[in-house]
């Protein structure tokens, strides 16, 4: 697919990782690489970038597009990247960047079901080797369970009345697309507002297929590990849950003596960026320097 992306926060993020000529940096998300292109033009010959992620199609069209001696690309989570950039025989590295948002390419291509607006089976798996899916989340757990990550992953004010209505229709037959659990949801409230109503369960059921939270929390243990002295964390959150996780894994690190609060308030787009990318509204930039 011909997907247009728009890297957020470029700016901020370029001048926050210190970019220097000979630095050795990993974008633990790579994603379709605009934030790794734009930091190769910024390193010399001697840099190098690390990329990981999860998505093999991400992967492929990043493969592409930083096609470099200086670039290696791996599959996998960010959790796992100390272990990732051993094999590559790197200890420690001058900046990280995480940007933790959904990519354009996983809402749009098909057969991903990440998206309340398609008619897909229910799917939502970063990694399309991993068995556990939506679709299981949304017919086989318990009542109880529903209501937990609806509440906790999306802050669902109508968690419960969400969860009865998804017991109801399941006992008549599976809930097998995007659309028919959206439907679900929008009956619940009784129509559409300015925010679609299933927005939030939708990225609830994201958050536990692919263990969003408890990803964030180790790779950032996992960064905190490689940075060398000087170097610099930045991390992308796009919802008070990841950016909460990042706020308190900063200051935890600040009362350690482990890391230098560089943000004391998050970097979010200027007036400019969010005219010309409008996914840059609910980005919050966070940065800390190792000590």
């Amino acid at each position: 697919m011909n997907i247009h992306h728009l890297p957020v926060l470029l700016e901020a993020v370029t001048e926050s990782l210190k970019l220097t000529e000979n630095g050795i940096y990993v974008d633990a998300t790579v994603g379709l690489g605009g934030h790794a292109e734009y930091i190769k033009e910024k390193i010399g010959t001697g840099g190098r970038i690390f990329g990981i992620d999860r998505d093999d199609d991400a992967l492929e069209i990043a493969q592409k597009r930083l096609s470099d001696k200086r670039v290696v690309l791996r599959r996998g989570s960010f959790s796992d990247m100390e272990s990732l950039l051993s094999k590559e025989g790197i200890s420690e590295v001058d900046g990280i960047l995480f940007d933790l948002g959904l990519s354009m390419l996983q809402l749009k291509s098909p057969g991903r079901g990440f998206s309340f607006l398609s008619d897909e089976r229910l799917d939502m798996r970063m990694d399309r080797e991993q068995r556990f899916s939506a679709w299981e989340v949304v017919n086989k757990y318990p009542e109880k369970e529903l209501v937990r990550i609806l509440k906790e992953y999306g802050e669902e004010r109508l968690s419960g009345r969400i969860a009865k209505a998804i017991l109801r229709q399941r006992s008549k037959k599976t809930i097998d697309t995007c659309s028919e659990l959206s439907g679900i949801v929008e009956d619940v409230y009784g129509g559409r507002g300015r925010l679609h109503p299933a927005t939030k369960t939708f990225q609830a059921l994201r958050i536990e297929v692919n263990r969003e939270l408890e990803q964030v929390r180790a790779g950032l243990n996992a960064a905190s590990g490689l940075l060398k002295k000087g170097g610099r964390l930045c991390v992308i959150s796009y919802h008070s849950l990841e950016d909460r996780i990042v706020k308190h894994f900063i200051a935890d690190g600040s009362r350690e003596g482990k890391l230098k609060i560089i943000t004391k308030k998050p970097i979010t787009a200027s007036s400019e960026e969010l005219r010309t990318n409008p996914s840059s509204r609910s980005a919050k930039l966070r940065v800390a320097e190792k000590i």
